[in-house]
């Protein structure tokens, strides 16, 4: 038997100091607090701050493209929004109608629940990342809402299944310097974005890496048989707030229900 074979056999292998030192390289701190970055719809605005197509220097700046900018989708949809099967575009039109009557009922916003996934990437107000070895908790300003992406290998049960909730269900790992996320068992009263509706087959894949110093990028992809006729995708980006500008304000916004004031 020789040396080494022996050495394996007794479990006491000795692995060069070189090579122990090179290790496995550690993921990204994605820790801090992040502002969106100006985008249009569907994350395909400019990042470099160059000046819109057809500007001119001094002169009046193009007249703005209409896409449904409307939140009670009196302009109709945006050509970019989440294409939707013929059962799931008639309960939009539904929903449709009652905004436009003034009505609150499908406002999620006005009855103070939060944003869900993935609207809630969306940061309006900013959001916090609060990350271990084992955990990364995602906290958005509006409406004080959160979610968890669990990294330490566990996956959803059937009582986690049965019990859905706006966040829904995080689990995660990491590619490389890419932390790749699906989301599952999502609340049907959540929106996809805006006031789309989905189903209880929606799950949410995401990528979320940095592109630039303290430049973090989501990609999103929602998959829905049920309501959607294709995937729909976006990208949102945030950049990390620095020193004097990171902290976020409390919501509150069930205060705004209490009818006793």
């Amino acid at each position: 038997m020789s040396v080494l074979s022996a050495a394996i056999l007794s479990g006491h292998v000795l692995i060069p100091a070189r090579l122990a030192a090179q290790g496995a390289p550690s993921p990204p701190d994605f820790s801090g607090v992040y502002f969106p970055v100006q985008q249009g719809r569907g994350g395909q605005g400019q990042r470099t701050g160059a000046p819109p197509a057809g500007a001119q220097r001094g002169g009046p700046p193009p007249r703005p493209t209409v896409s449904a900018p409307l939140s009670d989708g009196s302009q109709g949809r945006s050509p970019d929004a989440p294409t939707l099967t013929p059962e799931y575009m008639a309960k939009w039109e539904m929903m449709r109608k009652s905004r436009i009557a003034g009505s609150y009922e499908y406002d999620n916003n006005a009855k103070c629940l939060p944003p869900g996934m993935p609207a809630m990437m969306g940061m309006a107000y900013g959001m916090e990342v609060m990350q271990t070895k084992d955990k990364i908790t995602f906290f958005s300003e509006l409406n004080d809402a959160l979610r968890r992406v669990y990294l330490d290998g566990r996956k959803p049960t059937a009582k986690i299944l049965d019990d859905p909730t706006y966040a829904g269900y995080s689990t995660g790992h990491w590619e490389g310097d890419t932390l790749v996320v699906d989301t599952v068992s999502l609340h049907t009263s959540s929106f996809i974005e805006g006031f789309t509706p989905h189903s209880d087959a929606m799950t949410v894949k995401e990528r979320i890496r940095f592109i630039g110093p303290d430049v973090l990028e989501d990609r999103i992809v929602v998959t829905d048989p049920k309501a959607l006729t294709k995937p729909w995708e976006t990208v949102r980006t945030y950049k990390k707030a620095m020193p004097g500008n990171d902290q976020l304000r409390e919501f509150a916004c069930p205060e705004g229900l209490d009818k006793t004031k």
